[in-house]
């Protein structure tokens, strides 16, 4: 039997597939480089940033509100005039609070003796689950509690975490929402503390 043998002739390969993929990669490549190039990177410890909110400039006298703290007695925010107050709304059930609580201790920690003070304070959980909370970390500021949304309503915020700075005068001066770090706690809050 004779074979005969034929040129093998070369299909062209018309199958997009390796293209499109190809195409998508640069794409997400060039995605990437352009949202890593709008970074701020100025900053003592920007790498350290990430997803860290900026604070927000205001101008507008701090409300009014008094409430228990978790040793059961009253304070106020009128008590704290003179010094720098970082207000803090949080809960123990929110995991973003949970996360900046020890961003908030270090920082209290550094600047305590600079006329400086947090109040943070609890949306809803009861006093035990609260100081147990506050005990295992090791927080020395102030914790208040506030069962019925008292402080959300004066800021009239209700997300959490959410922060407000009051100056010595009783003027709210920074104000944010979400989970901030030290870089820029000491970027914003720092020169309010500096000032006389």
């Amino acid at each position: 039997m004779n074979k005969k043998k034929y040129p093998s002739k070369r299909r062209k390969n018309n199958n997009p597939s390796p293209m499109i993929g190809i195409g998508l990669i640069l794409i997400g490549v060039i995605f990437f480089l352009f949202l890593s190039s709008g970074k701020d990177t100025s900053g003592p410890s920007a790498s350290s940033a990430g997803n860290s909110v900026v604070p927000v400039s205001v101008n507008y006298p701090a409300p009014q509100l008094s409430l228990q703290n978790i040793n059961e007695e009253t304070e106020s925010l009128e008590n704290f005039l003179g010094s720098v107050v970082l207000v803090n709304n949080w809960a123990t059930w929110c995991p973003p609070c949970k996360a900046e609580m020890p961003t908030l201790k270090k920082y209290y920690d550094t600047h305590a003796t600079e006329g400086f003070t947090i109040i943070a304070v609890e949306a809803g959980d009861g006093k035990d689950q609260v100081a147990q909370f506050a005990n295992g970390l090791g927080l020395k500021f102030h914790i208040w509690l506030d069962p019925h949304g008292a402080s959300l309503d004066a800021f009239g915020n209700g997300n959490l975490p959410n922060s407000y700075v009051i100056d010595r005068d009783g003027t709210i001066r920074y104000a944010w929402t979400g989970e901030i770090n030290l870089a820029m706690l000491e970027k914003y809050v720092t020169p309010v503390i500096a000032e006389n």
